[in-house]
């Protein structure tokens, strides 16, 4: 299994539209993806700002392909962002989870 790793920062105003934004939006994204396993959104305020961890866990990196095209490393951003986020990080971190 792979855990993929992002995240992001929105400014506090926004956090918890942010946060209904993931679970309306991102949430079905990821299930509709064969080979999507599981997922733990993690949120917490750090200097005025909403800090968030998407933690998605997927079966092997050729279902990551299938989710996130050519370059499985490169962040996906849905329109919606632009609304939210401070800054748009260009990768993620990809893990091999050897342990649950």
């Amino acid at each position: 299994m792979i855990a993929r790793i992002w995240h992001g920062r929105t400014r506090l105003e926004h956090y918890d539209r942010y946060s209904d934004f993931l679970v309306k939006i991102a949430v079905p994204d990821y299930q509709k993806t064969v080979g999507y396993v599981n997922h733990s959104f993690l949120r917490h305020v750090h200097e005025n700002e909403g800090h968030f961890t998407l933690i998605t866990y997927w079966q092997n990196m050729d279902v990551i392909h299938n989710f996130a095209g050519a370059q499985p490393d490169k962040a996906k951003y849905y329109p919606e962002d632009d609304d939210f986020l401070l800054e748009f990080e260009e990768k993620v971190q990809h893990y091999e989870v050897f342990a649950a």
